[in-house]
């Protein structure tokens, strides 16, 4: 008898110990923090990166060709945490739409943002029921807007600037500026080089970002050195899943960011790319 009750006050010591902790590890992730976080998640040949706020507001910018996508969120997020505020999708290519279903499943989502061009895939089709048997509410990107995350970051939209529907799907990708005071990272999707150049004749040097999310995974069509030129980035971050069939990153795109001087971050040798800004300086973890 004595066993007995010494098991199970060791049983019970053991839960109460188990859920301390957990309470405490929920406390502590919802403390404010002195940076935002950007990661640019390693979910192989797509593109997926998570931005967390200081004060832990969320934006997902696409969801990576599968499922791993959530794998990926849950190695740079606390386990209590369950919702994005928004989740963007910057073309309907499946490399960058893919896992956004099993997103949609796994988190409370805020908002969906999209350009408002359709594809023919199936994964296009199951966000689009998904969102309406949720009723998360789902807007059309278009430049001028401006997603305030609550704590001074603002993550805005450079383009579409138009109706997209007729435009080939990469062409219509959301183009956006996270700005955290002095600091900033432009996320293109697959934009090709016609859409950069627009870009610089609308903007011009109102582009200049510290961190350049490279267009297209590192493909020739994308990061052409007009745009290179006029972003003038210190940081290159390359999305791409290593021996892919593209053969991305491609030597021409390697070889424009090392003639400006741009430090290159692939998730091929890396994985995951974190990096964190205090709004005045980026920091790679």
């Amino acid at each position: 008898m004595d066993y007995v009750a010494s098991r199970w006050k060791q049983f019970l010591f053991g839960f109460l110990l188990f859920f301390n902790v957990l309470i405490w590890s929920a406390v502590f992730a919802h403390q404010p923090k002195g940076h935002i976080t950007v990661s640019f998640l390693s979910i192989g040949q797509g593109d997926a990166s998570l931005i967390e706020s200081t004060n832990g507001n969320r934006i997902l910018i696409d969801g990576g060709p599968s499922g791993i996508v959530l794998k990926k969120i849950s190695e740079v997020l606390p386990y209590f945490n369950r919702s994005i505020d928004v989740v963007i999708e910057t073309h309907p290519d499946r490399d960058h739409i893919g896992g956004i279903p099993s997103v949609f499943e796994r988190f409370a989502v805020g908002t969906f943002l999209e350009p408002g061009v359709e594809s023919p895939n199936h994964v296009d089709d199951a966000i689009r029921e998904i969102i309406k048997h949720k009723n998360i509410p789902q807007m059309l990107a278009r430049a001028g807007q401006v997603i305030d995350m609550g704590d001074g970051a603002e993550l805005r939209i450079l383009f579409p600037d138009r109706d997209v529907s007729d435009m080939e799907t990469n062409s219509a990708s959301i183009v956006a500026q996270l700005i955290y005071g002095d600091t900033c990272f432009l996320f293109t999707g697959d934009s090709p080089q016609k859409i950069e150049e627009y870009l610089v004749s609308i903007y011009g040097k109102n582009l200049e970002c510290n961190v350049l999310k490279a267009g297209h995974h590192g493909s020739r069509t994308s990061t052409g050195e007009i745009y290179l030129s006029t972003v003038k980035p210190e940081y290159a971050v390359i999305s791409a899943g290593k021996g892919n069939s593209y053969g991305h990153p491609h030597k021409e795109t390697l070889e424009r960011l090392k003639s400006a001087g741009v430090t290159m971050l692939s998730t091929i040798e890396r994985g995951t790319i974190q990096m964190t800004s205090d709004g005045k300086t980026i920091t790679v973890k």
